[in-house]
């Protein structure tokens, strides 16, 4: 049977998240043809072990690849979507803070004819489940990426995601890249469209990210994107002749 979705899961050090976000995957995604990638992001825990019995206590959906360091969080979801075998995947954060149960409303949403060649839908966090200050870190983040690069994405930050594979790779390749697919998805020609989704507390672990790391490197991503955006026109095409 051909798969229909791949679900890709860059994880770093979430050994007491993983089992049961791995087994919330497959229970919303159980009547449908699927995969889960889940990409070991160098973890110094036990993150690759507990996938491991995970997958050998019954969950055959589940694939699990590792990097011999850490590489980050782009660079995971790139080996992940390389290594998928369906035409569309979803993409979930390790922390457990998205919900797999709005990975079936993202596929239905696709169905949808008044979304037909729409090849990036965006999850839309509408109620965070974070710190003040991360909360207002985030406004602050999406309103000036938004202002800057006019995707008219409202979280591009959100780890939930679905794309087309194959407008996925054909995507400039380069550090922190995840946090910029509305953007480049339209440079590719695409609409995106935004699906609220849910958002839960982290139940374990901490953030990768500290207040200064995501500061700097997105301003220096955002003016990095921005360069490609206005050396770029989508939808040339050749006629022989």
């Amino acid at each position: 049977m051909d798969l229909e979705v791949s679900v890709v899961v860059p994880v770093c050090n979430e050994a007491g998240n993983v089992d049961v976000l791995a087994r919330e995957i497959a229970g919303a995604l159980q009547d449908r043809p699927f995969e889960m990638i889940f990409v070991d992001d160098g973890s110094t825990d036990d993150t690759a072990a507990v996938l491991r019995r995970a997958r050998d206590a019954g969950l055959s959906s589940l694939r699990i690849l590792r990097h011999s360091f850490r590489s980050g969080q782009s660079a995971a979801v790139a080996t992940g979507v390389r290594a998928a075998r369906a035409p569309w995947i979803a993409t979930l954060d390790g922390d457990g803070q998205n919900d797999p149960a709005d990975i079936p409303k993202l596929l239905e949403a696709r169905t949808l004819a008044a979304n037909t060649g729409v090849l990036l839908f965006a999850g839309n966090r509408t109620t965070r489940r974070d710190t003040g200050f991360r909360r207002l870190q985030s406004r602050v983040a999406n309103g000036v990426r938004g202002a800057m690069l006019g995707d008219g994405t409202p979280d591009t930050g959100c780890g939930i995601k679905l794309f087309e594979r194959a407008t996925f790779l054909e995507l400039p390749r380069f550090d922190h890249m995840h946090r910029f697919l509305p953007a480049l998805f339209i440079r590719q020609g695409s609409k995106v469209v935004s699906v609220p989704v849910n958002h839960r507390p982290r139940a374990s672990g901490t953030s990768k990210y500290g207040m200064l790391d995501r500061l700097w490197v997105g301003i220096v991503d955002l003016f990095g994107v921005l360069w490609l955006l206005r050396r770029f026109r989508a939808g040339l095409t050749a006629r022989e002749e």
